[in-house]
């Protein structure tokens, strides 16, 4: 897959050439017996190019402690590490390297590397590689809430892809409030889904009353897989008061899934007053994936209902 073409830009900075650097398996333990005594001592080690340079070869070591203190020190480094790293990920056919590459701009967390881990979310072969580049970009916060919606917004995504963004946009979640209210209202199917799955931390750390109106209207949207997301974020919010009336009226909604959501967030919110409509819809139910759903949610309701009567 190609990169959007608005995300196609490397970082500034990202060298063409690199020089080749290798590291023997001694060389390799001596640089990082003297770089992890400097982590301990609290000194930031040295960001010169050439020592930058060994340290991204250090990232493919068969050893794992040693491709630990390299991405340690590398995090350390900071800014000055990342072209070499953006490289590395890249071009690097060591896919070790690539996977170490793209955990250590985790821990920089520098937006100028967004291009460069769009690039290997859409296009690198290995799945680690691509995990660990949405977590490096969800790290950014909300620099890269733009790139995630283009991600989520392209029709030539996978849905690995789409999986990736969603999770790296529910990462960032409170920290792009405005961000995500303007998401929740994408053309975008896909965006709105992942949108408003997000929108639980920003409803729970911020009570954000705008968020919980995006969820609302959410539970009438036109696309039935926005609805059942918006179905399952009122269950996981552990509101019943607020969510149990606006779930017991899609329990007739035309959509399956939406019905089988809504009896299972019911029964998580413990909503023992939805038990006649539970009742009700079971007995109207044709569908044999929602009905024994809906009978599930009845029983365990009826339970909780003795446990409060008995306690």
């Amino acid at each position: 897959m190609l990169l959007p073409e608005a995300l196609s830009s490397e970082p500034t900075g990202v060298p063409a050439t690199p020089p080749a650097v290798f590291l023997s398996e001694s060389e390799a333990s001596m640089l990082a017996a003297d770089l992890k005594k400097q982590l301990r001592s609290g000194e930031r080690p040295q960001g010169d190019e050439i020592l930058i340079e060994k340290m991204v070869a250090g990232l493919g070591d068969p050893r794992g402690l040693m491709r630990l203190t390299f991405a340690e020190s590398l995090g350390a480094i900071g800014t000055a590490a990342v072209p070499a790293l953006c490289h590395a990920l890249r071009t690097h056919e060591n896919v070790t390297v690539r996977r170490a590459a793209a955990k250590t701009l985790t821990l920089i967390a520098d937006p100028e590397a967004l291009p460069v881990l769009v690039d290997a979310l859409l296009n690198d072969g290995d799945p680690v590689v691509q995990g660990s580049a949405v977590g490096a970009m969800a790290a950014t916060g909300e620099c890269a809430v733009d790139a995630l919606i283009a991600v989520l917004s392209s029709s030539e995504s996978s849905s690995m892809h789409l999986g990736l963004a969603s999770w790296g946009l529910a990462f960032v979640g409170a920290q792009a409030p405005a961000a995500l209210r303007r998401a929740a209202r994408s053309s975008h199917t896909e965006v709105r889904i992942a949108a408003i799955a997000a929108l639980g931390e920003q409803i729970q750390s911020l009570n954000d009353q705008e968020a919980r109106e995006l969820v609302i209207e959410a539970l009438g949207d036109s696309a039935e897989l926005v609805r059942a997301e918006a179905v399952i974020l009122l269950g996981k919010l552990h509101e019943p008061t607020w969510a149990t009336p606006l779930l017991k009226p899609l329990l007739g909604d035309n959509s399956a899934q939406v019905r089988k959501n809504t009896a299972l967030s019911l029964m998580k919110l413990g909503a023992i007053d939805a038990l006649p409509d539970l009742e009700s819809a079971a007995g109207s139910e044709a569908s044999p994936e929602v009905k024994p759903i809906l009978n599930l949610s009845i029983q365990q309701l009826r339970q909780h209902q003795e446990d409060s009567k008995e306690g």
